[in-house]
């Protein structure tokens, strides 16, 4: 059964270049390479030679000491459909959804250690900093926007000047993309199951939320535990 699931971090100021790292499977993350299905980047200036590292790198460095330096989606993408088609879901969602930021992806597929199905998502990870047609060193990218003078500063940043209610708005308009592309996908193929962007609450489900069980608590169950929790997650769908 398809599930929606999108998960939004923000990652300050030093932390850019270590999910770059984690989502491409590189440095300290590569002996979970096994696991990358396919990953790309696009709207990297010209001066970052094609790596997107070299961005987040600058994005760590340059970026104001409480600034944002880099927005990450997590995204489970339905075992319904396959690879070709969730790298189309994927494409289209950045193409309708990103406004000229940089960003790097990769499609992930493990796993799960209480199912062993599948675990199929997308880490999408953007910058903030839309990309102009200014041919900018990679340090001023990050640094703070010029409105009078745009070649003196850095890029301007997609979320400045908005309230937060405005940035949740939006935070919802994403996942009711996202889910659409899904939906549209699965019926093209034929596919009886669709996902639903919004809470239990809004779709008048009165249960809790699964709660995450993380690496640890899972190796410690026992085999009975876990076939007990795999049981109730089904009678919940």
């Amino acid at each position: 059964m398809a599930i929606f699931h999108m998960k939004l971090k923000s990652h300050k100021k030093g932390q850019a270049a270590d999910r770059s790292r984690y989502i491409a499977r590189e440095g300290k993350y590569a002996n979970y390479a096994d696991d990358v299905v396919t990953e790309g980047h696009g709207n990297l200036p010209a001066v970052a030679n094609g790596d997107p590292l070299a961005v987040w790198k600058s994005a760590d460095k340059n970026e104001r000491a409480n600034g944002c330096a880099s927005r990450e989606q997590e995204i489970a993408l339905p075992n319904e459909l396959d690879t070709q088609d969730h790298v189309a879901i994927v494409m289209e969602y950045i193409e309708r959804s990103n406004s000229g930021k940089p960003y790097q992806f990769a499609i992930h597929r493990s796993i799960g250690k209480l199912s062993q199905q599948p675990n199929t998502h997308v880490h999408l990870l953007e910058s903030d900093r839309i990309q102009d047609q200014i041919d900018r060193p990679l340090d001023q990218i990050f640094r703070r926007f010029n409105p009078d003078h745009p070649e003196r500063g850095g890029c301007r940043k997609e979320s400045g000047g908005r309230n937060p209610a405005t940035l949740r708005q939006e935070v919802q308009a994403k996942r009711e993309l996202m889910a659409g592309i899904i939906n549209a996908k699965l019926e093209a193929r034929g596919h009886s199951a669709r996902v639903d962007h919004r809470s239990l609450k809004e779709q008048g489900i009165e249960r809790e939320p699964e709660r995450h069980l993380g690496p640890g608590k899972v190796r410690n169950m026992l085999a009975e535990e876990k076939l007990a929790f795999v049981k109730k997650r089904e009678q919940a769908k």
